[in-house]
């Protein structure tokens, strides 16, 4: 098994940092501070994330993607916001019934565009949650409705399988994708783990998946068929999501978080929420921007 390290790459820590994306037609990161609801945007200087702007919600902010001519769409806490590039906002869609006490959470595209986001339960629920898809007009499938922590996602690359997680149980999820219909197949387990949450995960040219384990202080790196190939050791235990981001897609971005962790914890790791890179001798899968409406 392959070991890396990463380092700090950020002045800045934050509450619950994650869903990081590499805008290739900007050349900027995104990602968001979800309890802070704030979407951050930043870029690659040598080894470092420099933030430079950043798009404040008075709710919670689980994910975000780009359009190709650089719209925003977002998901708050319930809603999805669709911004302009003058950052003016409007309601797409209303996913999260009002009785329901869940919230939106990550997020991502498929391979022709589509966009893809899950929820979590904000209270002891297990087995309610959904995965939605959303499509042209808006048009809101479910995809799945038996979830707890809806959480990463991701697509082969050749975009005919794609991977999603389940962080409550400990579970990443496969099943075959048509991105032509948006058509999908039965799920089966990549892994089950008995110790470790899975969070957000994405997909190498190899095929491989690298995952974020929250409070392992790890980035794990697994075969399509569930074997251990690689960690990456970082120093906060709070791993939240990664994703391949630079100009070559060759430099691993992992976002961390400061919260629910003890003073103690804190001091321990004092590097707890800000941004790392590492550099894992792999290269990540363009996302493809998301289609709009």
């Amino acid at each position: 098994m392959k070991l890396f390290s990463a380092t700090v790459a950020s002045e800045q820590s934050y509450g619950l940092a994650e869903g990081p994306l590499w805008d290739e037609r900007r050349g900027r990161v995104l990602w968001v501070d979800i309890n802070a609801g704030v979407v951050h945007s930043g870029r690659l200087e040598g080894g470092t994330i420099v933030a430079r702007a950043q798009i404040d919600f008075a709710e919670t902010v689980g994910a975000v993607v780009c359009s190709a001519d650089g719209q925003l769409l977002v998901a708050g806490a319930r809603d999805l916001y669709r911004l302009d590039r003058d950052s003016d906002r409007a309601v797409l869609a209303d996913l999260i019934p009002g009785e329901k006490h869940s919230r939106l959470n990550d997020g991502g595209c498929d391979p022709a565009g589509r966009f893809l986001v899950g929820s979590m339960a904000l209270d002891r629920r297990e087995g309610e949650e959904c995965l939605y898809r959303i499509d042209r007009g808006p048009r809101v499938t479910i995809v799945d409705d038996d979830l707890s922590l809806s959480n990463g996602l991701a697509w082969s690359p050749d975009g005919t399988v794609m991977y999603s997680v389940d962080t409550t149980p400990g579970v990443i999820w496969s099943r075959p994708y048509d991105a032509a219909t948006g058509d999908w197949g039965a799920r089966a387990f990549v892994r089950r783990f008995g110790e470790g949450s899975p969070d957000g995960l994405c997909v190498d040219t190899d095929g491989n998946l690298w995952v974020a384990m929250y409070g392992a202080g790890e980035v794990r790196c697994y075969s399509p068929t569930g074997d251990r190939l690689a960690t990456v050791t970082v120093p906060a235990p709070h791993t939240t999501s990664v994703a391949f981001i630079g100009p070559e897609l060759d430099v691993l971005l992992i976002t961390t978080a400061r919260e629910e962790l003890s003073s103690a914890q804190l001091d321990a790791s004092p590097l707890s929420g800000h941004l790392f890179i590492a550099n894992v001798h792999a290269t990540g899968v363009a996302v493809t921007p998301w289609s709009g409406e």
